[in-house]
């Protein structure tokens, strides 16, 4: 069996779209990563509509990426904000190397935004990719992708 031969249905890039694909669900989560944790802050921030972002972080509970805490403001009524669960910082690694790609090549002559650097030693901080025996910055030549036991023909 080829990759063309090959059902995607089951493909854990498709599946990971499916999930956190949309421009807005990916801002959502810069967001949350930085420590936005509001509401108003996503809205005032992202600047989309309450009713995308109502959607999108519904969305996101439900997948189990984020989570509510409730909250209550002196004179207010509860509230709700938005954590990352473990599953959501699993996403961490992938927002980095967007980050590291759009420093690349989607910015123009202005620095990025952030300055990402590791606390220990202030290095910048980039995003590899390595084998399980630890050989890592492997670029897609250094690699061979096989058929795993999960796939089967398209139907």
């Amino acid at each position: 069996m080829e990759w063309l031969e090959t059902s995607t249905e089951n493909c854990p890039v498709q599946r990971t779209l499916d999930v956190v694909g949309e421009k807005w669900t990916l801002l959502i989560l810069r967001d949350a990563v930085n420590g936005v944790r509001r509401f108003d802050d996503f809205h005032r921030h992202i600047g989309l509509s309450e009713a995308v972002l109502s959607d999108r972080l519904r969305k996101l509970i439900a997948a189990d990426i984020l989570k509510t805490v409730p909250y209550r403001e002196p004179g207010s009524r509860s509230r709700n904000e938005y954590h990352l669960t473990r599953k959501g910082w699993g996403l961490w690694p992938v927002l980095m190397a967007l980050r590291q790609w759009g420093e690349a090549y989607a910015l123009d002559s202005e620095s990025p935004v952030l300055d990402v650097r590791h606390t220990d030693c202030d290095a910048p901080v980039r995003v590899v990719v390595e084998c399980s025996e630890g050989h890592s910055s492997l670029t897609a030549e250094h690699v061979t992708a096989r058929l795993g036991p999960g796939a089967r023909l398209r139907s």
